[in-house]
């Protein structure tokens, strides 16, 4: 939603510059428009495109890191939880009932962020709540190792625990912080108003010249709108893949 705002704002405001423009080409004296004065229009309009490149470029590099942060930890947790559960079924059936917790859990989370119905690995007593998990360690530390073997695996699992528990805490503060500072899209966007205020200006009246600056317009305005999309990772058009997870679950409880 916040995306599609942005989008419209963004277009609805571009386009409003560039009508300005126009309407003023049309009301200016000549001398204001002569080839000396269009100089220093054009080097202005070309200052003002390389700070919006520049900063445009900056946005799309904290987007683009922030999605591959979640993309990674997810693929981080996904190959940790598969080892957790390893780790416990070597350590003997005493683990079961954990295991049987970590599968539920892994599939509720998948049915929760991606909104899928997975029944083959969901059933009435998969935890939904981050206190889940936390079960799942206290249940661990209460584990009594029998010999040396059980005892090293114990430590494995205690400490994989603690490393899925702190991945899954970064995910969680990650997925409510936005990269995209929204001052500068703002800052971004009046440049982008500015410049198509400019080419209003400039622009003959016709139906190429029109046509092309509304698609230039609504370019300028996807790629906002995709910025953003890439800013939320768990929603949108542009979503991390569940695979990790998903794959995980192909390999616990076996």
């Amino acid at each position: 939603m916040r995306s599609l705002i942005v989008f419209f704002i963004t277009f609805a405001s571009i386009i409003g510059g560039m009508v300005l423009g126009m309407v003023l080409r049309a009301v200016l004296p000549d001398h204001h428009l002569s080839n000396d004065s269009k100089d220093v229009i054009k080097l202005g309009t070309g200052m003002l495109a390389t700070l919006a490149a520049l900063v445009l470029g900056l946005l799309i590099a904290s987007a683009k890191g922030n999605f591959d942060t979640m993309n990674n930890g997810l693929v981080q947790a996904g190959s940790k939880i598969v080892l957790l559960d390893r780790i416990m079924a070597h350590y003997g059936p005493e683990t079961k009932e954990m295991r049987d917790m970590l599968r539920q859990g892994v599939a509720s989370t998948v049915d929760i962020i991606w909104a899928n119905e997975r029944a083959e690995y969901i059933d009435a007593k998969a935890f939904h709540s981050r206190a889940g998990f936390e079960t799942l360690q206290d249940k661990l530390r209460q584990l009594s190792p029998q010999n040396n073997a059980q005892r090293w695996l114990h430590s494995q699992a205690l400490q994989v625990s603690g490393e899925i528990a702190a991945v899954r805490w970064f995910l969680t503060e990650q997925k409510g912080h936005s990269a995209l500072p929204m001052p500068l899209i703002v800052l971004l966007v009046s440049w982008l108003v500015l410049i198509f205020f400019i080419f209003g200006l400039l622009s003959p009246r016709n139906e190429t010249a029109i046509v092309v600056l509304l698609v230039c317009a609504l370019s300028v305005a996807a790629s906002l709108y995709m910025l953003l999309e890439l800013d939320n990772p768990f929603g949108g058009l542009i979503t991390v893949s569940a695979d990790p997870l998903t794959n995980a679950l192909k390999y616990l409880g076996q």
